[in-house]
């Protein structure tokens, strides 16, 4: 007997059929012997309906009352489930984030998890039942209800896992495994059968949406081995694990994409000791997460340097340096939005040399420049025009052998919550 934990996405319990479907599959783990912990997330578009009716009556509404708001979607989802379930002869009981232990920091919208304390869950699979509990949710050591933000629930399964010592965590969401890029824009892309948790962990940085960055931490730091699989079909899903065997010539494992990337660019600044941990600092401050940072050579005492952010903190990013220009004197604040980070990543690339090289050779051959790049041991990443992204990835793609003559199967938008 397995003891298995199974988060289901938005789109796999979009309305009644679907949580149909999700609870014959559910019923068929248990009738096969094993104990069985369900996440879900809201149903369908509910987030974005609570979204859109609470700005209807506040533009700017307090971060508490969204996490009362927002927690509701969720909710509705594994009770209906749990009906769902029961109906099938299988006792099931629905869990919120709080009654199924689960404690956050005292922060609203993006809280993170700092303990889990399972025995109701553990008191509810002794007598039996599967436990469905509500993800993307916990409460705080003060007793306000909150949210995790983006990719919550992935995060809530994982964690989950974690702390009742789950023998498998399972991701079901509207595609049947994870790609070595987008199959909506290569149709040729490959399934991966497994992936490292330092590969899977770079993608989701980088843009890769099937698992959430933080989801994956835990997976590594807690050593839960994940799969991520369709619940439409199953196919056999992509393995998330500690050590992935390496395939034979495959250097690249997956490329990804960021859409959502602005370069703020300060000219003519002065070159002296703490120019720069004067502007980080003050953006940190503001919660601005700097990614890529490239400073060009002095010429006269001045210095030129550029940095990237998500392109929806780029106003904010900006009005933090004119703040400071009093301590920070510069020539001019340019910025540039219409841009895309596109990465190629593999655990192969640290003994192969030359891999950066055919990455900055392929796009150079779309006749494209190279706005940024950034490297690590595993991962190459080229800022560009976001105009040339279909055709870059394309072209890298096959350029390091990733196409298949299998025609991809192409899902919708991947679950994040």
């Amino acid at each position: 007997m397995s003891l298995i934990v199974m988060k289901f996405g938005g789109s796999s319990v979009g309305d009644a059929e679907r949580m149909k479907r999700v609870a014959n599959r559910i019923a068929d783990s248990k009738k096969n012997g094993h104990r069985c912990v369900i996440v879900v997330s809201a149903m369908g578009d509910t987030t974005d309906d609570l979204i859109d009716l609470s700005k209807q009556l506040n533009l700017s509404p307090p971060a508490r009352e969204m996490d009362m708001l927002l927690t509701n979607g969720e909710q509705i989802s594994m009770s209906l489930l749990s009906m769902a379930v029961n109906s099938l002869g299988i006792p099931a009981i629905s869990f919120t984030g709080w009654q199924a232990g689960i404690t956050t920091e005292a922060v609203h919208s993006k809280a993170r998890i700092s303990d889990i304390d399972p025995k109701r869950i553990l008191s509810a699979l002794d007598e039996g039942k599967v436990v469905i509990v509500a993800g993307f949710q916990g409460i705080s050591s003060d007793g306000e209800v909150t949210t995790l933000g983006r990719g919550g629930s992935d995060t809530t399964a994982v964690a989950l896992a974690a702390a009742i010592q789950a023998d498998l965590c399972e991701i079901y969401t509207d595609v049947d495994g994870i790609y070595s890029t987008d199959p909506r824009v290569v149709k040729c892309a490959r399934k991966l059968k497994e992936i490292s948790y330092d590969e899977m962990l770079e993608l989701a940085h980088l843009g890769a949406a099937v698992l959430h960055p933080r989801a994956v931490e835990y997976a590594k730091h807690y050593n839960v081995q994940l799969v991520v699989r369709s619940s439409f079909n199953h196919n056999e899903g992509t393995l998330v694990k500690g050590d992935a065997e390496l395939e034979q010539g495959v250097v690249v494992n997956g490329i990804a994409c960021d859409k959502n990337v602005a370069r703020i660019s300060i000219l003519g600044v002065a070159d002296q000791p703490g120019i720069l941990a004067s502007v980080f600092t003050a953006l940190a401050n503001e919660n601005v997460n700097v990614d890529i940072i490239v400073q060009s050579g002095v010429q006269n005492g001045k210095a030129d340097f550029s940095f990237t952010v998500d392109r929806t903190d780029a106003d904010k990013a900006i009005q933090v340096i004119e703040n400071i220009r009093t301590e920070v004197s510069y020539e001019e604040l340019t910025s540039e939005r219409d841009l895309v980070k596109i990465s190629i990543v593999g655990a192969g690339m640290v003994s192969n040399p030359g891999v950066a090289a055919k990455m900055f050779d392929v796009i150079s051959n779309q006749g494209i420049s190279i706005k940024m790049v950034s490297t690590s041991e595993i991962k190459v990443s080229c800022v560009i025009h976001s105009q040339s992204m279909n055709d870059v990835i394309i072209a890298l793609h096959t350029a390091y052998g990733l196409d298949t003559m299998e025609q991809a199967v192409v899902g919708g938008p991947q679950d994040r919550r």
